[in-house]
């Protein structure tokens, strides 16, 4: 098999990557559905109101996302996975029906983007740990890269088919079909077989677990660094939910159809950037970097777009930005932090990266409303940049032990340890 596909030779990573890609065609069906249901539907095209609802969704990975991390590292991940790919779907189907019949209202999306937000709150850490469970560590980069090409696929589809869905049957449905996505991932969750998985040692129940996390990566300045610029740059250059919908209709004026295409046409860059992602082997600090740096340049570039086509072009290498840089960070806390404390420290990443994005989001849609769209394209494309800038001119001036050599020891001293034991 292409060394670009080599976690697929598991067994359990076929099953698993099969059911979270039809799940996953659905999660940005709902996305792009809901959005267009706040904006033109329960509202009078409010970029406040689509920030609130995508804040709310977010926030409670901020406040329970280290909690989460220790029931990750504690507890069986695919029996938390089951739990909460359930109750995700619950949410989709809830919202569909009160949809399709008339009843729903603004508060009623705010409520179950926030419940939505709970379950994957909880979600989130189990399944970026669980990866590791499915594939050897020889496998786990490869593993992580096909996660994120499987996400974007999805991403390149399924907007798309939401735009033409809403358009023709409206917003209701498409989250009828969202919830009944979360049928493949639960199936393939219950097919996979346990013997063949590779967990972690159990953390035992004790006190201070999360302290424990936090004081670990005190003492790693790499991972500081890369949440440091995780927070930045979800606050304030991956807000495309909000973007996007403020782009599309209150700048361009287009309907449905379009709205759903712009995410499908980021989707090209975020598919490319996964795959070029799964030819590497280990985590590369010029990637995180220079991802980061042509992250807020094109987004600035995006900014001053005079035509939604050209706005839509410039979104391709946007999303290969994002991707490239998401990947570099992920990875690099897979391979290099302990197992022990692996559930934990992906849980703080995702708090903050989601955490960054509740917080950013009402900003940058009340950007969007008070001074227009562009606005808060441009205003969020310089600050990752700056941040980008500033993280460069720190790496660059460190005078011990680079930050590059502290990313490649870890890894390094990780792939030793795990050969000495095997």
């Amino acid at each position: 098999m292409s060394a670009m596909f080599r976690a697929l030779e598991s067994p359990n990573y076929r099953l698993w990557a099969g059911g979270a890609l039809v799940s996953n065609v659905g999660t940005w069906m709902q996305r792009v559905a809901q959005d267009w249901l706040v904006l033109t539907v329960l509202t009078n095209h409010s970029g406040t109101a689509v920030g609130i609802t995508t804040a709310l969704q977010f926030l409670p990975m901020l406040l329970l996302g280290p909690y989460a991390g220790v029931l990750a590292d504690r507890y069986r991940k695919r029996v938390i996975l089951l739990w909460t790919q359930t109750a995700m779907g619950i949410c989709g189907l809830i919202v569909g029906l009160l949809v399709v019949t008339g009843v729903a209202q603004l508060w009623h999306v705010y409520l179950a983007a926030l419940a939505l937000g709970l379950a994957a709150a909880i979600d989130g850490p189990a399944r970026q740990a669980f990866v590791s469970e499915l594939v050897g560590p020889e496998k786990l980069s490869n593993a992580v890269a096909l996660n994120s090409a499987s996400f974007n696929s999805a991403r390149l589809t399924g907007p798309a088919i939401a735009g033409v869905l809403i358009a023709w049957i409206g917003t209701g449905p498409v989250f009828l079909l969202n919830a009944a996505s979360f049928v493949a991932v639960i199936v393939s969750l219950s097919r996979v077989k346990a013997a063949e998985l590779e967990p972690a040692t159990p953390v035992a129940r004790g006190k201070h677990q999360l302290t424990e996390g936090l004081q670990y990566v005190r003492q790693r300045p790499d991972l500081v660094l890369i949440l440091l610029m995780v927070g930045l740059l979800g606050a304030f250059g991956m807000n495309f939910q909000v973007t996007n919908s403020l782009m599309s209709t209150a700048e361009f004026g287009m309907g449905p159809e379009e709205f759903g295409l712009l995410g499908s046409i980021m989707a090209v860059g975020t598919l490319g950037g996964a795959l070029l992602a799964a030819r590497r082997s280990g985590p590369r600090l010029r990637f995180m970097l220079g991802g980061a740096m042509s992250l807020g340049a094109f987004t600035i570039l995006a900014s001053i777009s005079p035509s939604f086509w050209i706005y839509a072009a410039v979104l391709v290498p946007v999303g290969l930005a994002s991707i490239t840089f998401l990947n570099s960070c992920n990875t690099t806390i897979q391979l290099s932090v302990e197992p022990q404390f692996r559930g934990r420290v992906l849980a703080l990443y995702l708090a903050i990266l989601q955490g960054g994005t509740a917080i950013g989001a009402p900003l940058m849609g009340w950007i969007g409303t008070e001074f227009g769209a562009r606005w808060a394209v441009a205003s969020g494309g310089v600050v990752v940049l700056l941040t980008a800038v500033a993280c460069v001119v720190l790496v660059s001036r460190r005078s011990q032990k680079t930050l590059r050599e502290q990313v490649r020891s870890a890894w390094l001293r990780r792939r030793a340890t795990q050969a000495s034991s095997s």
